[in-house]
């Protein structure tokens, strides 16, 4: 019997350390976390002010930002291991598999050469979606891991 008090004093003990850390530890936390996502101004406060200045700065900042990461580019190696190495590492669905020069010849053929298959790669083809879930990926980028996959 002693060894069973023992186990639930342990479970009591661990059950009351962990409620009493979940709970937030002043009023203040708990307002912080509930407070409202934005703020309601009327034209002429001076938050409407602050908030102007903070939109402008995020909307430069961002315009800024965009044109640095399109312009980095990603090689054919990066943008395979991200987004075509789960199907074509091992054929799945039926596609061709990295290496198999003879399966992209026959596509590449098929389809009227390299254009043809970003053409193809672009628009999707039977189990793969359109870009091959890299919607982000510029045809060049598609361009060079058509050819890092197919050795053409």
């Amino acid at each position: 019997m002693n060894l069973m008090k023992k186990i639930l004093v342990a479970q009591a003990t661990v059950l009351a350390l962990w409620v009493v850390s979940a709970q937030a530890t002043t009023d203040e936390d708990i307002a912080q976390r509930i407070k409202p996502v934005g703020e309601v101004c009327i034209q002429g406060d001076e938050c409407d002010q602050a908030a102007a200045l903070t939109a402008s700065a995020a909307a430069a900042a961002s315009a800024d930002a965009a044109p640095a990461v399109a312009s980095a580019g990603r090689s054919g190696e990066e943008v395979y291991n991200k987004y075509c190495t789960v199907c074509h590492s091992i054929g799945l669905l039926d596609a061709p598999k990295t290496g198999d020069a003879a399966a992209w010849q026959a596509r590449a053929d098929a389809v009227g050469g390299l254009d043809g298959l970003l053409k193809t790669a672009i628009s999707g083809i039977n189990a793969m979606p359109p870009k091959g879930t890299c919607s982000d990926c510029s045809d060049d980028e598609l361009m060079a891991s058509i050819k890092s996959m197919s050795g053409l």
